[in-house]
């Protein structure tokens, strides 16, 4: 039996697959169904969010105008911007007013910005934020990708070996340590005892963090120590499996080499059950990266949610928790269409 003849799963067509005289439409058909049916259904999902959060914001008692005012705001005063921001109007019909507006991407006036004369758009407010946390975010994924992919092979090939002890101890320790605990222990030895990076992640207004660099290195080495360390474990599960099937021992025995083996049939097929471990861990990303920032009060949206909650300013926390809800959604959906582009099976499975 040649090299050629050992196929891993990922490298057959499923049973009953299309033959290549078929029409390129009709092989498009179910990828198209799928996709159809899964941005159906991610519609949906926001649009329950969308009615979760506006719900939840809106049975707060008291007013942002209030809130901001205090006992001494003049009531005149907090009834006309209570007006201008539409509470005085039925919670369905500010519901519908605020959903269609946020379809066309305006997320409505800030209370609290529009009482101190800071301006009133709430996308204003958050647009420069929210970049912030982007950056972030991306960069943390860039690095937290080939790292797991390469940490959590390692420690699968070299299971019960030391290599693999050695990153299973790691890992687990970090699982163990909260995202402040990690990042105030970064900033003792970084920044503290060996002076060499900020300790605080400071910007001026619309500057943009790719400019400092330096600022970033904290925040990511955090976030990264959590991502990291539960997907290597996944990851490296995975590795195990694939390791124990039977077309992997097949090619061991047609003396094809370990390194041919690990990049053509291990690492293949260990990426496909990894993209719903990547999803997991990039949603865990954004809602780990608000406690992040507030450690090193890096100017991303988490400060402004947390300020929003705070100062009662409903328009910013229901603006900023839909766009979250939506980023939830979307890495749901490209996982999804990802995992489909490498099993062609799951089409007709979904």
């Amino acid at each position: 039996m040649t090299e050629a003849a050992v196929k891993a799963p990922a490298d057959a067509p499923a049973s009953g697959g299309t033959s290549s005289e078929q029409p390129a439409r009709r092989r498009r058909r179910p990828l198209v169904r799928f996709l159809v049916k899964r941005l159906a259904a991610a519609v949906v999902t926001l649009f329950v969010a969308s009615v979760v959060i506006f719900l939840g914001t809106s049975v707060v008692p008291g007013s942002p105008a209030a809130a901001v005012l205090g006992r001494s705001g003049d009531p005149a005063q907090i009834a006309r911007v209570d007006r201008e921001l539409g509470y005085d109007k039925p919670v369905l019909e500010r519901y519908f007013t605020w959903l269609g507006d946020a379809v066309r991407g305006d997320f409505g006036d800030s209370a609290v910005a529009k009482i101190q004369g800071t301006g009133s758009s709430t996308w204003d407010i958050i647009r420069d934020p929210l970049r912030n946390t982007i950056v972030l975010a991306l960069i943390t994924i860039l690095v937290l990708v080939p790292l797991s992919l390469l940490l959590g092979v390692i420690a699968g090939v070299t299971a019960a070996r030391w290599q693999d002890h050695l990153i299973s101890s790691v890992t687990q320790v970090l699982m163990a340590l909260p995202e402040f605990v990690v990042g105030s222990l970064l900033i003792v030895i970084f920044a503290v005892t060996m002076d060499v990076l900020p300790s605080v992640s400071l910007l001026a207004p619309g500057e943009s963090p790719l400019s400092h660099p330096d600022i970033l290195v904290l925040p990511v080495l955090t976030l990264l120590s959590i991502s990291v360390a539960w997907t290597v474990r996944l990851i490296r599960i995975g590795t195990i499996e694939v390791l124990k099937t039977d077309y992997v021992q097949m090619a061991r025995l047609q003396g094809i080499s370990e390194r041919k083996v690990l990049r053509r049939y291990v690492v293949r097929n260990a990426l496909a059950p990894s993209v719903q471990v990547f999803a997991l861990s990039f949603q865990y990303l954004f809602g780990s990266v608000i406690l992040t920032e507030a450690v090193f009060n890096y100017p991303g949206i988490g400060k402004q949610l947390v300020d929003g909650v705070l100062s009662n300013d409903a328009t910013r926390v229901q603006a900023i928790a839909l766009i979250l809800a939506a980023i939830y959604i979307l890495i749901n959906v490209l996982a999804d269409l990802l995992l489909v582009l490498l099993v062609p099976k799951l089409r007709t499975q979904a």
